[in-house]
């Protein structure tokens, strides 16, 4: 069949493409038809209003003759608004084989396939973003609105259940209605649902929801949820589509076909849009669930690397490690809080290039490199000269860069020592003043080759250390030096007095929106100041904690130095709450532990996350053993509740200032 396409933003609608048979039969190519056509299909009377239209058009030919060839056209709409772009003119000669009802089938025929690709994009679109917690939902009502008159999604975890969203590797674990695990269940040989979940069958059964199933078996509980949605009963029997993942089938598309047409009686079209639909939405919640998996085993084996909140002593000490959000991977960034001796302590800050499980074991590697030989040698340019050649025999596939640095203890005083690898200098924070720590510099580890410099500086009561990688100050926008003229100037600034806040200041203004991983150590040289003098700092404070009973102790004592920062006079009842509310995260959850504590003016907000989604439960304590009173003693000390996050759930408490209330209150 000839066809043309026309150009609908010209008010004299030119031929913009045609195709071979359009210039077999009327001899003229695109040029030519662009110059011999021009306002001709103008004159047909077309108007964005309009649909396909069937029209007589008097076309002259190449070969000096006329034809008047039935044409039908069809608009082609574009954007969000639905505007007319293109027409496409369809030419049929009167006298040639077919008829008009041909005709008129040919253009039935197109739109059905014009509205079947249009839908698999609208649902390309949709899937686009796993995180929507109604895609899914969607998806099932755009499928309503277009093609049949019922739809819904069904995951398997642990048995079918209504799913509204992706889920990536978190489905709900609440009492949800869902079927068990069926497998077996039920009438063998009667249970098609269950067959399409083990992969027994590849293509899409009917099921009568008035026939009888085995009970317990999923074809039995699919027909019970199905007929208890309003209307879909009267339609007496369901389509179910598979949802094939690489390895299993995870779960299925339950539709309804128009008047409750059988899979029979489905058009082509609506059947290949279906099926279509049942592979794009099981292969995206197989690669989210895949890439969540993936990323959670990195992850957790960068964070079983890295070191918890460290308390030394004599010293003020805080670490921040987060990971990008962004990133869809795991770097190699890493910090590390050594007790050499009692009056040695280590610092090691740095970053193994790239972001993925590789860097994160190469990270690992160079670590316990490093944490060995400390413990031998306090100076860090000898030590990192050793690691350099033990680093080059074991043939790490990653370079990394790194500032090695020990703070030793004498009389009342502290020396800093230090050996930079590549790595970004150690900032110095003096009475408002910054010095980069950039001496002392070399190569990237297991490129040195030679001797390592090392640097040395005393400390005074007040300074501040912050150690950091080049997530905290690197943007697409904005380089490395001009980054760390930024840090500068916010270290510069900040009036807190304690290394939390001293963090919390920089975070806040350099790692809202970081583009990498961001580690953070701040070491602080206590002064007789900080006992007399308050100054204003951010109300926030935030740490990660292992999901060990020595946290519940690291807890209590940061709840008792920040509120002695911020002059909150009597803790005694945040110490209680925190040391709760980390005991049960500890007993109860798993996973890293983060606590964090807000000021909010009228009260402590204290928020502690773990990895359990299950919520908390205030009971009457446990019958012959001790303990189970923790949410009643949270209860009587503060407002409480909870809520799920991304991670597991998160359990919040604003304790009432002033001490313990008298008993029996």
């Amino acid at each position: 069949m000839p066809i043309a396409l026309l150009d609908a933003t010209a008010s004299d609608l030119p031929v913009v493409w045609v195709n071979d048979a359009f210039q077999n039969v009327t001899g003229y190519g695109l040029d030519g038809a662009r110059d011999r056509y021009r306002e001709i299909f103008a004159d047909t009377g077309l108007s964005p209003a309009r649909q396909d239209v069937v029209q007589s058009v008097e076309l002259p030919l190449a070969d000096g003759t006329s034809v008047t060839f039935r044409a039908y056209l069809s608009p082609v709409r574009a954007g969000t608004d639905g505007a007319v772009t293109h027409w496409v003119a369809a030419l049929q000669d009167p006298g040639a084989a077919g008829s008009h009802q041909d005709g008129a089938a040919a253009v039935e025929s197109e739109r059905r396939e014009r509205r079947s690709l249009n839908l698999i994009a609208q649902v390309s679109d949709l899937l686009m973003d796993v995180d929507d917690p109604h895609a899914l939902r969607e998806i099932a009502a755009l499928l309503r609105r277009s093609v049949v008159s019922w739809a819904a999604f069904y995951l398997n975890d642990g048995g079918l259940r209504v799913a509204d969203g992706i889920d990536g590797g978190h489905p709900p674990t609440g009492k949800g209605t869902r079927h068990g695990d069926v497998r077996g269940a039920g009438v063998p040989g009667h249970d098609a649902v269950q067959q399409l979940l083990d992969a027994e069958l590849d293509r899409p059964v009917e099921l009568d929801l008035t026939g009888s199933y085995g009970g317990g078996s999923a074809s039995a509980w699919l027909t019970h949820h199905a007929a208890a949605v309003p209307g879909v009963a009267e339609g007496q029997r369901v389509l179910v589509f598979p949802l094939p993942g690489r390895r299993r089938v995870l779960g299925v598309l339950a539709v309804q076909g128009p008047e409750g047409a059988g899979l029979h009686a489905l058009e082509p079209s609506v059947r290949t849009v279906l099926e279509l639909t049942a592979r794009r939405v099981g292969m995206v919640i197989d690669n989210a669930r895949l890439y969540d998996r993936e990323h959670r085993l990195a992850e957790a084996l960068q964070r079983a690397m890295l070191p918890e909140q460290a308390e030394v002593d004599g010293l003020d000490v805080w670490t921040y490690y987060a990971p990008n959000s962004d990133n869809a991977q795991v770097g190699g960034d890493w910090y590390d809080v050594l007790q050499v001796s009692p009056d040695v302590v280590g610092v090691v800050i740095g970053d193994v290039v790239g972001h993925d499980v590789e860097a994160a074991a190469s990270m690992g590697q160079l670590r316990s490199v490093v944490r060995s030989y400390i413990f031998d040698l306090t100076t860090p340019g000898p030590v990192l000269e050793r690691v350099d050649q033990l680093i080059a025999g074991m043939r790490v596939p990653r370079p990394a860069g790194l500032v090695l640095s020990t703070l030793t203890r004498r009389d009342d005083a502290w020396r800093l020592e230090y050996s930079r690898a590549g790595h970004l200098p150690v900032l110095l924070v003096r009475a408002g003043a910054v010095t980069q720590l950039d001496a002392a510099g070399g190569p990237l580890i297991g490129f040195g080759g030679g001797p390592r410099a090392t640097g040395a500086i005393d400390l005074q009561p007040g300074d501040v250390l912050v150690y950091y990688t080049d997530g905290l100050i690197e943007r697409r926008d904005r380089g490395l030096r001009d980054g760390l003229d930024a840090l500068c100037a916010v270290a510069a600034a900040v009036t807190a007095r304690d290394a939390a806040g001293v963090g919390e200041e920089l975070l806040s203004r350099l790692a809202d929106h970081p583009e990498d991983d961001v580690a953070v150590v701040v070491v602080r040289v206590p002064s007789p100041l900080d006992q007399v003098e308050r100054a204003r700092s951010p109300r926030r404070r935030r740490w990660s904690l292992p999901s060990e009973a020595a946290s519940i102790g690291r807890a209590r004592h940061a709840v008792l130095r920040t509120c002695h920062a911020w002059g909150i006079e009597d803790a005694a009842n945040a110490e209680l709450v925190v040391s709760e509310l980390v005991a049960n995260a500890v007993l109860h959850g798993f996973g890293h532990v983060s606590l964090q504590l807000y000021d909010t003016g009228d009260g402590l907000r204290i928020e502690v996350e773990d990895g359990n989604p299950a919520p908390p439960v205030t009971t009457d304590g446990h019958p012959g053993r001790v303990g189970g009173f923790g949410m009643q003693i949270v209860e009587r000390l503060a407002d409480w509740g909870w809520r799920q996050s991304r991670g597991g759930k998160l359990v919040w408490a604003k304790v009432r200032p002033g001490s313990l209330p008298p008993s029996g209150r």
